[in-house]
């Protein structure tokens, strides 16, 4: 146990070693010094953790701490792993698509002049939330939270220059607080309550608070579990960007793609759905708080969807296809279907990985022009970029057979099994969420891939010296080109997992003993995984039976309506999506305008925010602070001091007189005492 307790240390420990040593030392180092420390760190943690997943398979759990930070009033906060399936699983996803950004930046990022900060930043990133999925604990997850949103930060505004890439770290940094805020008062009620941080000792004890309640506002008693929950899912919905805490992930496309397909694809923004998953023994105590969960999930994945379609930056595409695919999980999560709702974030971590490196590779063979309408064609150039984001977007659409298939339609078959309060309308917005789903995925595609050759149309209007102007986009004489290997071999090694990781994982996954310990479920109060392994066994019998009978189900042919439907709009007549744009012009609207989320927060938020401290400045510190107490107690004593000079005439007399007079009331006032 020692030797594997050195192993779990060695995990998180080996990037944030690079990490630091590049941060300090990268400028006096060779360059490929930053990219071969930070990459041999990951890639050890890469196999150390697959080893690790290995040794929890045969049977090796641990919980337990590794040293105490401090003890306050009896309450010990300590630094603690607790590495079980659900732990190891995370650490290879995280440690695997960690190590694909790392090699892809080396191509992504060469001429870049903060190359060496930003590895480091990375690899960061990359110990901050393996200590978050490692933690045994609420502190050491509260740790992870706050680093994964700390550095987020840094690598959305790491071209600092940028005003919209300082304005995306900002948004994306205050929008956390507010979930943070939350999540933070949600642990200290889980300490106030239960009195420890430890998971262990918490899920323990929690069925004894099962029926207890607290008063929030007195007189209106509250389920003390309900509280508890909703508090800690404020916390995901600002990590997993769910409404209405949505609002910073695609404004963070201004840091560069790596940063995209590591933060926003595989890492931080799954912490909310990975966190819910391992706080599965508190929200079965509350169907409230999995009803709430389940319709805020339904609202993400469908509007999100809509979103996708008038999109025309590439990486915003990718970034609303995310938002949707998170709240797919958050549904998952609702209808107590946690194995599923994991399923699917390793499946997705995959794809999505896959489908913003390739969406980074585009933007590379076009010399950084991220425009989907001055594309096409490009699969005759790029055709390793071209085969691999068709198979991402297969896998995101849920084609059979695929990654995305089993974890996306094992979401749906759950909904659809659950008496969760909330779930037909969950079912229905997951439902339509497929055929919005391969729409906007392969509006994309095709326009990027096939059709016409816009850029040669884009190149010539606006000229050689337009381009150089702006820095990017192909000149007169530029032809899109293949990303080199250190770009495309990611890629490929992305590509490999998202065909074939499904169909290999479904079962011990899902309808097996994979999970067993590390996530709970009533099956008595909430029946749907139970009914959907007994439809598997019954049904389909395997995963390529289920692939088989997908071809007769639903999903299956709105995912084809959506594809075909997009193969007419934008290959076949694309003159039809002009047209509709001008017809519902107010619906547009609407969906430019983001629902108007942005606007109102500006107003209401941003701007009630300058009202109050302008009203602030204006009454409390010019008037009170400044009128009355600053100047005001100089105005008194001006005003005395111009009442007592009156007396002050210089001449010996007056004095002498004030004397006399004076010891004569004096004397007067000892005599009557």
């Amino acid at each position: 146990m020692t030797d594997m307790l050195t192993i779990y240390v060695l995990i998180p420990l080996l990037p944030l070693v690079a990490a630091v040593v590049i941060g300090l030392f990268g400028r006096k180092l060779p360059r490929a010094a930053a990219h071969w420390m930070t990459i041999a760190g990951v890639a050890v943690s890469f196999l150390l953790s697959c080893f690790v997943l290995k040794d929890v398979l045969a049977g090796h759990t641990f919980n337990g701490a590794v040293y105490t930070w401090m003890t306050s009033g009896g309450t010990v906060f300590e630094i603690g792993f607790l590495i079980d399936a659900l732990s190891a699983l995370m650490m290879v996803v995280v440690t695997f698509v960690s190590l694909m950004v790392h090699i892809y930046t080396i191509g992504y990022m060469h001429d870049d002049p903060g190359y060496s900060r930003f590895f480091s930043y990375i690899s960061l990133f990359t110990f901050s939330m393996l200590m978050l999925v490692m933690s045994n604990n609420f502190m050491q997850l509260f740790f992870g939270w706050e680093a994964v949103g700390l550095v987020s930060y840094l690598l959305i505004g790491f071209w600092f220059k940028r005003p919209t890439a300082i304005y995306a770290n900002l948004k994306a940094f205050l929008v956390n607080r507010v979930g943070d805020f939350g999540f933070l008062l949600g642990i200290g009620m889980v300490l106030y309550t239960m009195g420890s941080l430890d998971y262990q000792a918490v899920f323990s004890i929690a069925p004894q608070f099962a029926d207890a309640t607290v008063e929030l506002i007195p007189g209106h008693p509250w389920q003390l579990m309900t509280v508890i929950c909703l508090l800690l899912f404020v916390g995901a919905m600002g990590k997993s960007a769910q409404v209405p805490l949505h609002v910073w992930l695609p404004d963070s496309m201004e840091g560069p793609t790596p940063i995209s397909a590591l933060i926003h694809a595989a890492t931080m923004v799954t912490a909310g759905i990975f966190m819910v998953a391992r706080m599965s023994p508190l929200y079965e105590l509350s169907t409230t708080a999995l009803s709430v969960v389940m319709v805020i999930g339904a609202v993400t994945a469908l509007f999100m969807g809509f979103l996708g379609i008038v999109q025309n930056d590439i990486k915003r595409v990718v970034a609303y296809s995310t938002l949707s695919q998170l709240g797919y999980m958050t549904v998952a999560l609702g209808a107590s279907a946690y194995s599923v709702a994991i399923f699917h974030l390793m499946t997705h971590a995959f794809f999505k990985a896959l489908l913003f490196l390739a969406a980074g590779s585009v933007i590379i063979g076009m010399h950084h022009d991220q425009d989907i309408r001055n594309m096409g064609e490009l699969k005759k150039y790029m055709p390793v970029t071209w085969i691999t984001a068709l198979i991402g977007s297969l896998a995101l659409i849920g084609t059979p057979f695929l990654s995305g298939f089993y974890s996306k339609d094992s979401i749906i078959e759950a909904v659809a099994l659950s008496n969760i309060p909330g779930s037909g309308f969950a079912h229905l917005a997951v439902l339509a969420g497929v055929f919005v789903t391969a729409f906007y995925s392969f509006r994309m595609y095709f326009l990027v891939f096939h059709g016409k050759a816009r850029w040669r149309e884009a190149r010539h209007e606006h000229g050689q010296a337009a381009q150089d102007a702006h820095h990017h986009g192909l000149g007169p004489h530029d032809e899109p080109h293949e990303s080199p290997w250190v770009v495309t071999f990611p890629l490929v090694m992305l590509a490999i997992p998202s065909v074939v990781i499904g169909y290999l994982t479904i079962q011990p996954m899902l309808f097996g003993d994979f999970f067993k310990g590390a996530i709970v479920v009533n099956a008595e109060a909430h029946p749907a995984m139970h009914e959907l392994a007994h439809h598997f066994h019954t049904v389909f019998h395997s995963p390529a039976g289920m692939a088989l009978h997908a071809v007769a189900s639903l999903p299956f042919w709105l995912a084809a309506c959506g594809v075909g439907l997009a193969w007419f709009f934008y290959l076949k007549r694309p003159n039809i999506p002009e047209t509709l744009k001008q017809r519902f012009a107010v619906i547009y609207a609407i969906l430019e305008n983001k629902y108007g989320f942005d606007t109102f927060n500006e107003r209401f938020f941003a701007a009630g925010v300058r009202w109050v401290g302008d009203r602030l400045w204006r009454h409390g510190d010019v008037q009170i602070i400044d009128g009355t107490l600053v100047n005001g107690t100089a105005r008194l004593i001006g005003c005395f001091a111009a009442v007592i000079r009156h007396l002050q005439s210089g001449r010996i007399y007056h004095y002498a007189f004030a004397m006399i007079i004076g010891v004569f009331v004096l004397l007067t006032w000892f005599m009557k005492v």
